[in-house]
């Protein structure tokens, strides 16, 4: 009787042990599962602002190659705040993104979100906008290059060696990198331009509206300019809306970015040249290198797109109502 007891309680003894391992194995395959399903990299992007259509289509850009390459991303806005764009980047790091793309508000001021973002052992990606911070690497466009491109141009319109006329100037951000390099670059393209007078106008965070304020005070004050340069297309058109309002349509108006709209104007007279910017092939690169730095490749410290000038010659060569904005070819 003592053998048979003892047997059935070795019986129920490998039983049990059998049940707490099925367990066993049951919570283990839960969580592979679940690893299993977190495998998809996570990448978090931080936008300057979502209202000026060159940032909307880059973020455009980097969905669909989001969804191309396979990878979740998570975008937030700033709204050109920089103390929304630390939080936000707080935010995004809590949430287990794999790598950090950041076009910043300020490069001189997004240092907290950086070290934020370091201090969690997340690689970052600056877009668009360089810092002089350390980061994995930096995706844009040579914008000094840029703007000299522009600056040529507009020399050439006011006669080249011999130039002469008065330019106003439509500035971007205030401390903004990519402003100081299209302000440099053409700048640097009239240093022997000494019959040139360039107005440096305020600044109007590359935004339409801001810079259609500004041009109305800066032709009151300057009805007899010759050119107008702006850092960004969005401005540029705003500039044209003025002018034409003023029945200034002689004025000669030079943007950067491509963006189609212009390309168009281009066509009809009313715009004379812009720089190619094309930012959805931007947020397309960006996503690519930060796949790439999830999965443990190596990049280029610095990318720097192809860009190249639009004007009367070739505008038609780049019209396609399918796009915003210019593609290189």
């Amino acid at each position: 009787m003592f053998g048979m007891k003892k047997w059935l309680s070795l019986v129920l003894g490998v039983v049990l042990l059998l049940v707490l391992a099925a367990c066993g194995t049951g919570k283990e395959s839960d969580k592979d599962a679940k690893a299993n399903k977190n495998d998809k990299i996570v990448i978090g992007f931080s936008q300057v602002t979502l209202e000026s259509p060159f940032y909307t289509s880059l973020v455009d850009g980097a969905k669909e190659a989001a969804k191309e390459q396979d990878v979740e991303l998570i975008v937030v806005d700033a709204q050109n705040n920089i103390e929304k764009q630390n939080t936000d980047v707080q935010s995004l790091i809590t949430k287990g993104i794999d790598v950090l793309l950041i076009n910043p508000v300020n490069p001189s001021a997004v240092a907290p979100a950086l070290k934020a973002a370091k201090n969690a052992n997340i690689p970052v990606i600056t877009v668009d906008r360089a810092t002089k911070e350390e980061v994995t690497s930096y995706i844009g466009r040579d914008n000094k290059a840029m703007g000299k491109i522009a600056g040529e141009k507009a020399l050439a319109l006011l006669g080249g060696d011999k130039a002469k006329g008065k330019i106003i100037e439509l500035q971007g951000d205030a401390g903004g990198t990519v402003m100081k390099a299209r302000h440099d670059g053409f700048h640097e393209a009239f240093i022997h331009a000494k019959d040139v007078t360039i107005i440096e106008g305020p600044y109007n965070d590359y935004l339409r509206a801001k810079a259609v304020s500004s041009m109305q005070d800066l032709m009151q004050a300057n009805p007899d300019v010759d050119l107008v340069y702006a850092h960004n297309d969005d401005m540029a058109l705003g500039a044209v809306k003025v002018l034409n309002q003023m029945g200034k349509s002689n004025v000669k108006v030079i943007g950067v970015d491509g963006l189609m709209e212009a390309v168009k104007k281009i066509t009809d007279g009313s715009f004379q040249a812009t720089v190619i910017n094309d930012p959805i092939s931007l947020g397309a690169l960006a996503i690519e290198t930060a796949k790439k730095v999830a999965n443990g490749e190596k990049v280029e410290k610095i990318t720097n797109a192809e860009t190249g000038l639009i004007d009367d010659t070739n505008a038609k060569e780049y019209v396609d109502s399918n796009y915003k904005f210019a593609v290189v070819k």
